[in-house]
């Protein structure tokens, strides 16, 4: 996909998830990466020369570039570009891409260099298919994340949800999520995580690795933000481990023991489908192969939330063995704004 192109359809994906400002954002950067010489020549030639693919399935180019910005706005190093960053009610096109046009040469340089690093959310509302997800389950659990960042979502306990009528998780909690819920509740059978690790290529700290993770949040999202920044301090108290190494070589490690007396859930959410194929293969036998030495006192789970080329969210499953049938949980948007959940879990065989 062509660099104007990829900026297009980013900035669809980003209307659809209820940033207008960030649509708009990105299709101006689109439209001008279709006429040659309307952004500085580094940065244009970094754009239209790259060598993989720069949509949100590959390596999401354009959220690379929205994230340097907001960077630049949260450092509070460009009062113009904060002007613009998001724009206010009634700036025109015009007068909105001036300001974006004059801070893509402030920050040339600035923004080669976050071009070269993928974005990392770590989005916390995601949590709600994680909560709901161990309420189905109950009982204690050993939990393994893959793909996860700062370690935000491995706090998934620590939060609470909300839906219509009920809630799940703790009172005092820091973070409350209220996604709009459709289906009957969860079960109400409190979880009790023994004990959590995760695993990334490139953790982040949530102290010195804050500005990054809030930069990859689109600026016309003010609550979203707000969740992230309180799901920062709390990890940065809680410090849940996430070891940096390849995902498959850790989980194989972490399958390779029993937890006699607790089930050992593994967890993914919106990480999956950026593993290489080997290793989503490899990943997918070690699953089965644990599985199958799963006995009813150390049974095993694995719960995720990925995109499955729908375009109505991403898929809830939970595989539970002894047993091993996947059982759909439903449905749940990307950013966590709505749930549809299923009807029924089917217990462990």
């Amino acid at each position: 996909m062509a660099a104007s192109g990829a900026f297009r359809a980013q900035a669809m994906a980003c209307a659809a998830l209820d940033a207008p400002f960030m649509a708009r954002a990105l299709r101006l950067i689109g439209d001008r990466l279709a006429a040659p010489g309307a952004l500085p020549a580094a940065l244009e030639a970094r754009l239209t020369s790259w060598p993989g693919d720069m949509s949100a399935r590959g390596d999401a180019v354009p959220l690379r570039l929205a994230a340097g910005l907001h960077a630049r706005v949260l450092e509070g190093v460009d009062g113009d570009l904060a002007r613009h960053w998001p724009a206010p009610a009634g700036m025109s096109d015009a007068r909105l891409w001036d300001g974006l046009s004059r801070a893509l040469r402030r920050h040339e340089a600035h923004l080669l260099d976050w071009l070269e690093r993928a974005p990392q959310t770590n989005e916390v509302a995601r949590s709600a298919v994680l909560i709901a997800g161990a309420h189905a389950l109950g009982g204690p659990l050993v939990v393994s994340e893959l793909g996860a960042a700062a370690g935000l979502n491995l706090l998934f306990d620590h939060w609470r949800l909300e839906g219509p009528g009920w809630t799940r998780g703790p009172q005092a909690a820091p973070i409350v999520l209220r996604p709009d819920w459709t289906g009957p509740p969860p079960p109400d059978r409190a979880p009790r995580v023994v004990s959590r690790a995760g695993v990334d290529l490139y953790p982040r700290d949530p102290v010195a690795d804050r500005l990054r993770l809030m930069a990859y949040v689109w600026a016309d999202q003010p609550a979203r933000l707000a969740r992230l920044a309180t799901a920062l301090r709390v990890c940065a108290r809680a410090r849940p481990p996430v070891a940096r190494a390849n995902a498959v070589d850790w989980l194989a490690a972490r399958l390779a023991d029993r937890h006699p007396g607790a089930c050992h859930l593994v967890i993914h959410t919106i990480a999956w489908q950026y593993f290489p194929a080997a290793d989503r293969a490899r990943g997918e036998a070690l699953l089965a192969e644990a599985g199958a030495r799963a006995t009813p006192d150390a049974p095993l789970a694995r719960l995720s939330m990925e995109a499955d080329g729908r375009r109505d969210g991403a898929a809830l499953t939970l595989t539970q063995w002894p047993g091993g049938t996947p059982c759909i949980l439903g449905r749940a948007d990307f950013h966590g704004r709505w749930v549809r959940w299923a009807t029924a879990i089917p217990p462990a065989a």
